[in-house]
């Protein structure tokens, strides 16, 4: 009996330090886990976890420096693609000023750019304007934004402020903290007292423009120019109504000729257009009921870059 129990204590002994161990390395794997559930959102390993493919828009949206030494090319459509070869607008030019500048979007195809100082000196010729405080145009490699647009992917969309540029030595800071000026009403069926004849001169100019394909500006601005448009009415026809767009108005070029990569959108339907932009100022001051049974829309999904043409990895990796 006493050689019974002197075995068990030795048995007792020898595995008291291993059951120890055992217990305290489930402790630090449990911890490992935890602290890995808790700081990665995930059981998964950090490097793991770090490893997940990015959306296009921060992997765009994190580039500071177009591609070097290649033509200029679009690659997809408007809302879905990427730019090579964008050339830079200057911060400041005889007749503009690029706003908003820490967000470097003053990138663009060299069409957009062109087009830019071709409008703006138009503009400083109407009375008290020196020319145009320029907005988003794109990013150095085009692609999604991490906020603020879904378009202007290919260097060819432009936002133009309705703000007066009649000071054209604007700091840095001032065009960071200053905003542009609305020139709605009634929640945009009509124009307010900030609309001058300037403003429809300078959408007529910009619509009148081969390269452009349409131009996006509130319902109000377009009934207004539809009211008070004399003679040839055909470039009416590239004023296209649209929510917002009542502090800047959205300019889009066509794709440029021979460029194949490109993908324009569907022109305008045939017509002035007036008619129809005055059913959005309608719906605007008689809102339809809604139905409270419709179904709420989806969220939209992000882009991750396989979802973009094959070629803007290309864009994306090139130095």
């Amino acid at each position: 009996m006493l050689t019974t129990s002197r075995h068990r204590l030795l048995i007792c002994a020898n595995i008291m330090p291993v059951l120890a161990w055992t217990v305290l390395a489930k402790t630090v794997l449990f911890g490992a886990v935890l602290f890995g559930t808790v700081l990665f959102g995930t059981i998964l390993t950090p490097s793991i976890a770090l490893a997940a493919p990015k959306e296009a828009r921060h992997l765009f949206g994190a580039t500071a420096k177009p591609t070097q030494n290649r033509t200029a090319a679009a690659y997809g459509s408007y809302a879905k693609g990427c730019l090579a070869g964008a050339v830079r607008l200057p911060e400041t030019g005889p007749h503009w000023q690029a706003m908003r500048l820490s967000r470097n979007r003053n990138w663009g195809h060299p069409d957009a750019i062109a087009f830019i100082k071709t409008l703006a000196r138009k503009a400083a010729s109407e009375p008290g304007w020196n020319g145009l405080y320029i907005g988003d145009i794109s990013q150095p490699r085009g692609g999604p934004m991490i906020s603020g647009h879904r378009s202007h992917q290919l260097g060819l969309d432009v936002d133009i402020w309705m703000r007066r540029a009649h000071n054209l030595a604007l700091s840095k800071d001032a065009r960071e903290s200053i905003s542009s000026v609305s020139m709605r009403r009634k929640n945009g069926a009509f124009i307010n007292k900030n609309w001058t004849t300037a403003h429809h001169n300078i959408l007529k100019a910009a619509a009148q423009d081969p390269k452009v394909a349409r131009i996006f500006v509130f319902p109000g601005a377009k009934v207004a120019m539809c009211n008070t448009a004399r003679g040839n009415r055909s470039w009416l026809r590239k004023i296209r109504p649209w929510w917002g767009h009542h502090e800047h108005f959205h300019v889009r070029l066509r794709c440029p000729k021979n460029m194949a990569s490109c993908q324009n959108q569907a022109a305008p339907p045939p017509g002035d257009g007036c008619e129809g932009a005055q059913a959005w100022v309608n719906d605007i001051l008689n809102p339809r009921p809604v139905d409270p049974n419709a179904p709420k829309p989806k969220p939209r999904r992000e882009y991750m870059l396989k979802d973009l043409p094959r070629q803007c990895a290309t864009v994306l990796k090139a130095p």
